[in-house]
């Protein structure tokens, strides 16, 4: 593995993570496995080693931040209902607790080389797309109502809105033109780089909804983009955050990489936190067939309205 440290992965296939640790394996987005690409056997990189603050060490940062009260152990939270508990009354610490090393990449070349060439495959199994969508048609605005506008962050050719669902106003925000114009859903797309410009090209108040699907885990500089999220949201409107185990392991930041599900929906609860300006965000597992089907996290939070 450390024979790989400097190498740019330009074709890379999504990763999953285990849900204790970066241990993980090559699986194609079409499903079919090759050679492993990570430690096995509860190992971490070298480079996770090195750098940030740790697994361990991030375990005992929720702890005193309030996650487990009432639990025995961090391994009681390990289940479906670990995810939807760590966000409950939390003590968040009075700083913000990552380093500036947590928001590095194994890959530090430009995103906009590494997303150069479209990709017209789905990052996660068609289990999961159906349990996203169908949250989603549980918490949007219904379909066709006069002057809501939506923003999907992080957007491709796909958004997993419901079939059918429509907006006056839908926006892409991507990386990749050619995948933005297959978007069906949208009505109109930004190519920009958050990682290069967190700030959003829009007017304050502009948009209902946000949506991140499974691409959080990239953000580099995630309380810009979450503070800029607050900007362009309408007051109550809803930012919704989802994400699963799978990622371009290259490119996801390095706490996510050597952290577990549940820990991952603390940081990006952290986000939603420390940015301001929202409500106490919450975590729902959707996952629809655990242990055989791709697992599905939610972490949701409104602005707030005064």
């Amino acid at each position: 593995m450390i024979g790989l440290i400097g190498l740019h992965f330009r074709s890379l296939p999504t990763l999953p993570l285990s849900s204790s640790s970066v241990n993980c394996s090559v699986i194609s987005t079409t499903r079919r496995r090759s050679s492993t690409l990570a430690i096995r056997g509860g190992k971490r990189s070298a480079r996770r080693l090195l750098m940030g603050i740790g697994a361990s060490f991030f375990s005992q940062l929720m702890s005193m931040a309030g996650f487990g009260r009432g639990n025995s152990s961090m391994a009681s939270a390990r289940g479906k209902h670990g995810v939807e508990e760590v966000l409950k009354d939390v003590e968040w610490p009075q700083e913000f607790p990552f380093k500036q090393e947590d928001f590095q990449r194994y890959d530090e070349s430009p995103d906009t080389l590494f997303y150069e060439s479209p990709r017209f495959v789905t990052h996660i199994d068609d289990y999961a797309i159906a349990a996203l969508s169908k949250y989603y048609s549980n918490v949007f605005p219904p379909s066709n109502t006069p002057g809501v506008s939506m923003l999907d962050m992080c957007s491709s050719w796909v958004s997993h809105f419901p079939a059918g669902y429509k907006q006056e106003r839908v926006v892409g925000l991507g990386l990749n033109e050619e995948e933005l114009k297959r978007n069906r859903v949208l009505t109109e797309y930004v190519v920009q780089d958050l990682n290069v410009n967190p700030q959003l090209p829009f007017e304050d108040r502009s948009f209902d909804v946000i949506t991140n699907v499974v691409s959080v885990d990239y953000l580099t500089k995630p309380i810009e983009v979450f503070r800029e999220m607050c900007r362009v949201l309408k007051p109550g409107g809803l930012a919704v955050m989802s994400f699963s185990n799978r990622c371009f392991w290259t490119k996801a930041i390095s706490i996510w990489t050597s952290t577990s599900d549940v820990e991952h929906a603390w940081i990006v609860g952290s986000y939603f936190h420390y940015a301001g300006g929202f409500e106490p965000p919450q975590a729902v597992d959707i996952s629809p067939n655990p242990g055989f089907s791709d697992p599905m996290y939610i972490v949701s939070s409104r602005k707030l309205s005064a």
